[in-house]
Formats: structure tokens, sequence, C-alpha cells
């Protein structure tokens, strides 16, 4: 469930009547996570390894839109749902637990809700998955149920039907080589900013040709090694400044250097530096560094605090096992912030690039470490 949050709202200053009620749309597949936890070693085959935690979450998709919502940012997310217990588990978690909008998702009959066991040890993690990808509705949203009672859908290849997207601030797109998704330029016409993401390129051409929707988007997030074979550069930094002739806005995730990114429209470049932390998990991390880069970018901060706050997110999120779960609100961020500021340590130019969060973040916070609790499926009450 969601964090305790100070119900911070980041874009209160900028709110007005006629903006749209959505400041994220995105779509994607569900899935339910298992994680186990406290393992020591990797399972080892013909053997029963026990752990000594375990938590579950809505995963997949879920991750992103619940990082965002927890990040104060009104968010809809358009998905199937099994319309097994797990899926009803996921539904409950994210429209109750977190606040994120589900008018545009469904319950499909008959469907069972894919799952991810996630095995957490040695600062990384092992998955497997299981689902089946879910039929296209027989209607288009709003003129289908948002709950378990709808009619039998016909097969098609589109899930989440997000053709007629609600008009938001912001949509988030994963683009796949060799595939357009028509909601990206309706959403794009309707003033969404788009942001991208992307995935590894099993095909192995690399061709930013192949990515039609990059067209429309506003900010393009790949990794290094993604950066670089699309850009066919061998620097991280290099391949931002080229993929700015493609999008307005280029950030380079550069794992534990940080982040670069580059403001094609002013020629403004900015890096930061990743936070040292102990990590459990990294599960999910991706998704957050994204929610926190579309907060400070709607929020209209400067392009080096936008880094900054999503490489802290991001930070946060691998000090707790999950990808959901993981996910930082504005308690656990300010609980940060007080405590960092405490130890003797801390080199004080390094303190000074956080030090915009003291116009966000209350004066008085919980105190470091947040106790957060593990959801499980089904306590009956």
């Amino acid at each position: 469930m969601s964090t305790d949050t100070p119900g911070i709202d980041p874009l209160l200053a900028l709110r007005a009547p006629q903006d749209p009620a959505c400041d994220v749309f995105l779509t994607g597949t569900v899935f339910l996570d298992i994680i186990f936890t406290g393992l020591d070693s990797a399972p080892v085959r013909g053997t029963e390894s026990w752990a000594r935690g375990m938590g579950s979450s809505p995963g997949g998709v879920a991750n992103m839109a619940t990082a965002l919502a927890r990040l104060g940012l009104h968010t809809s997310l358009a998905a199937a749902f099994g319309d097994d217990h797990y899926g009803e588990y996921c539904w409950d978690a994210l429209e109750q637990g977190e606040g994120i909008d589900l008018s545009m998702s469904r319950t499909v009959p008959g469907w069972h809700s894919p799952v991810t066991v996630s095995m957490a040890y040695e600062g990384e993690r092992t998955m497997v998955s299981h689902g089946h990808e879910a039929p296209a509705p027989a209607a288009l949203p709003g003129q289908a149920g948002t709950g378990p009672t709808e009619t039998a859908p016909t097969a098609a290849p589109n899930p989440a039907f997000p053709q007629c997207p609600p008009r938001a601030r912001a949509a988030i797109a994963s683009l796949v080589p060799g595939r357009s998704e028509p909601w990206v330029a309706t959403a794009a016409r309707h003033g969404a900013l788009i942001f991208a993401d992307v995935g590894w390129d099993e095909t192995g051409r690399w061709d930013l040709d192949a990515l039609p929707d990059l067209a429309h988007c506003e900010a393009f997030l790949p990794n290094a090694e993604e950066a670089m074979r699309y850009t066919r550069t061998d620097c991280p930094r290099a391949a931002a400044h080229a993929l700015v002739e493609r999008v307005p806005l280029a950030v380079v995730t550069l794992g534990a250097e940080g982040a670069y990114a580059v403001d094609g429209r002013t020629g403004a470049a900015a890096q930061v530096p990743a936070i040292e932390v102990e990590a459990l998990d990294p599960t999910g991390a991706g998704d957050v560094f994204v929610a926190g880069f579309v907060t400070g970018t709607l929020a209209d901060w400067p392009l080096a605090d936008r880094l900054a706050f999503a490489g802290l997110t991001a930070a946060l999120s691998v000090q707790e096992f999950g990808g959901s779960l993981s996910a930082p609100g504005w308690a656990e961020i300010a609980a940060w912030w007080q405590r960092i500021r405490t130890l003797d340590d801390q080199d004080p130019t390094a303190l000074e690039r956080y030090a915009f969060l003291e116009e966000l973040l209350p004066t008085t916070a919980r105190a470091w470490p947040l106790r957060r609790a593990v959801p499980t499926i089904g306590f009956r009450q």
C-alpha cells in the first residue's frame, strides 16, 4: 500500500481550472509480483530454498503508476486485469491503496493474471514469469465497464485498448522497435508531453527509424548501452547529444555514474552523480527514475534538479525489496533529507545539490528509516 505522505502536490502552484484532471496517463501489463527476500544465494537445482521474507504487490506497469501516484501526480492507468483473486487484489491495491484512476482499465472474464516470482539476493534478482496476452475489449474506453462486469472480448493484439487516452499533462510510453501505438500520437495531439523509454532491441538492428513514436516524444530516456547502440557512438554523453536531433530532451542513465541530460531546445546539458546506497533489490528502479523525472519536468524545475530528484527517488527505491513496494513517497524523501544533513561526513557541495527540496518538504519529518507495511494477499477482516 502507499507510503504515508504529507499530501504534497508538486504541481499545486501550476494548476488551473482548465487543466486536465489527469497528470500522467500510461498503459501496459499489470503482473502480480511475488517477491522472496532474505535468500543467501541463488536457488540450487534439486534443492529447496527457504526465504526469510516475502511480499506481494502489483508489478509490471503498476511499478511506474505507483511511483507517479506516490509523488503526488494524478495518475490514470489503462490495463487489463484478470478476474481471479490476483486480479482483484491488484485492482484494489492500485485503486484503493494508491489512488490510481482505473476508469480506463477493465477486468477480463476468464483471463488469469500474469504472475512474476522474483528472488532477491546479493543486490540482484532472478525472476520467473507466466502469463498470456489479454484479449482486446469488445468496446472502446468509456463504453466498457470498469469492473468485473463486461461482455466477453474478441481476440485482438491490443490488450490495454488506449485508442482514446484521456487528456493529460503527460503520458509515458515504452517504445518497441517496429511497432507504433496509435494512442501515443493521439495523446500528443491533445497536448500531452510524451516521455518514452525503450527495451533491449532483440532484432539487433538498433535503428532509431524503427521507433516511429519517437517523433511524438518530448523526452527519451534510454540507458547508456541502449543510447550508444542507437546512435552508433562510444560515449553516453555523445549519444545524448545525438539523440536531441530526434527528440527535444534526451536523458541517458549511467548506472553508478548517475545520469546525463541534454535539452535540444536550449542546448543546456546537466549531469548529476548517483547517490551511493546499499542496494537490496533493483526491481523497478528505472520506473521510479522516470517517475521522478516526469514529476520535475511537469513542475518546471531546472534540468539538473530534475535529474537529481529522479536519481534520489531511484536510490531510495533500491533500498527496499520489490517493484511497486519500493517506490518512495514524500514522507520517505523528507525523512532522508532530514537525516542526511545530520551526518558529519557529508560533502557540503553534494548536499547543496538537493537544497531545492527545502521549499517542497515539510519542516518536520518522520524518523529514518521508515517502517513499511509489506502487503500480502488477503488477510481476512
